[in-house]
């Protein structure tokens, strides 16, 4: 379980570090900097898939993610004494991203391009540093991986710390270049481990969504990012996975309801029977709320668990009456995954805060800032460069 998230330096999160719990609520006005946060723990994981310096360009650029206000907040501009001034950047540029679990923590900073201007590909950023180190804070002792510009070194068996990498690319990251089962076997474990991670924020449910349609089939432990494999994911729920949990979480949306799966000439198709209709109805007839929560069952009861699933605003286009049973399938799923839910759906957000292992996040800006308030800020250490 991821139990500290640290961002520095992207777009509204000028410097902020957040303990998780099994379910932890971010919540709060538009414009409060939910969406940032949301992006920074994607874009964390993409750094295991890497794709991070991709997803970076694709904003933009590193110029176009980083925080636009003042390297520093003084106490009087806080208080509307002097003007907040625009950035004049006196320290290097910086986009730093982290996280500790329960066993490990890693840590990257990305940085402008050292050829910034004379090449075609200036909008890339570069890492600049990476560390992975065991316990709760990095520190010289506990490092077990650093990254410092080219050079990689790994902690061997014998206590030294090796060069692996001397020559790595600026634009590679240890995470994906560096993990070895020999000499990275830490990085490998926290590479898959991150690999692993689920987000849902595109469920399409519109006229033309995939999940509409038939499509042919294969055994789906895991739902996709667009929820296209829709009817093969809850089959697969209901041959190899908790057909009771699927049937009480359909019952408890929509009593009186029940789900089935047809398969023509290996095409999977949907139907939903409904209490008081004298025939099921196709995927492409349901509601847009009602595919959606179908959509998130499938992703919230998957047979094959994540160590972390993130949903951002799962209330879109859901009724008020179905965000209390979404509140109970986020729990019931969190008995063995953690979740982070993104959202301001109040109804959805009192359900799960009354919970026993829930921390809530109520975000907001300062002077351009998204700030929260957090009783026991947990200690937190950069790599250096």
């Amino acid at each position: 379980m991821i139990l500290t998230l640290a961002v520095s330096g992207y777009r509204s999160l000028r410097d902020i570090v957040l303990p998780l719990d099994r379910i932890t609520l971010v919540t709060g006005a538009n414009g409060s900097g939910k969406s940032s946060l949301y992006r920074s723990i994607r874009l964390l994981a993409e750094v295991a898939q890497g794709q991070a310096i991709a997803s970076i360009a694709a904003e933009g650029g590193l110029q176009s993610t980083l925080w636009a206000g003042p390297e520093a907040i003084s106490r009087r501009m806080k208080k509307g004494e002097v003007p907040v001034q625009g950035t004049v950047r006196k320290n290097v540029v910086s986009l730093k991203l982290g996280f500790a679990d329960e066993d490990y923590g890693y840590a990257i900073d990305l940085g402008l391009p050292a050829d910034a201007g004379r090449s075609l590909f200036s909008m890339d950023p570069e890492i600049k540093s990476e560390a992975l180190w065991a316990g709760e804070a990095l520190s010289r002792s506990n490092e077990i991986a650093g990254r410092n510009g080219p050079t990689v070194r790994v902690l061997n068996s014998q206590g030294q710390r090796i060069p692996v990498y001397q020559n790595m690319a600026r634009f590679d990251s240890m995470m994906t270049h560096a993990a070895d089962p020999k000499d990275g076997l830490e990085l490998l474990v926290m590479r898959e481990r991150m690999r692993a991670w689920r987000f849902y924020d595109h469920l399409r449910t519109d006229r033309d969504a995939p999940a509409r349609f038939p499509r042919i089939g294969t055994r789906t432990p895991v739902l996709s990012a667009d929820g296209g494999d829709l009817a093969a994911a809850l089959q697969t729920i209901a041959e190899i996975g908790d057909e009771v949990a699927l049937a009480e979480a359909i019952d408890d949306a929509f009593p009186g309801a029940s789900i089935s799966v047809t398969v023509n000439e290996g095409y999977f198709e949907l139907f939903m029977q409904q209490k008081g209709l004298l025939r099921p109805l196709r995927a492409s007839e349901l509601s847009d709320g009602t595919l959606r929560y179908l959509l998130l069952t499938a992703a919230l009861l998957s047979p094959r668990p994540a160590p972390l699933i993130v949903l951002n605003e799962p209330e879109t286009s859901l009724h008020p009456d179905l965000l209390e049973p979404l509140g109970r399938l986020v729990t019931r799923a969190a008995e063995k995954t953690q979740v982070i839910v993104v959202s301001h759906a109040r109804a959805l957000v009192d359900t799960l805060a009354v919970l026993p292992g829930c921390l809530r996040y109520e975000l907001r800006k300062e002077l351009g800032e998204t700030v929260a308030d957090v009783e026991e800020l947990p200690r937190w250490n950069w790599p250096k460069r």
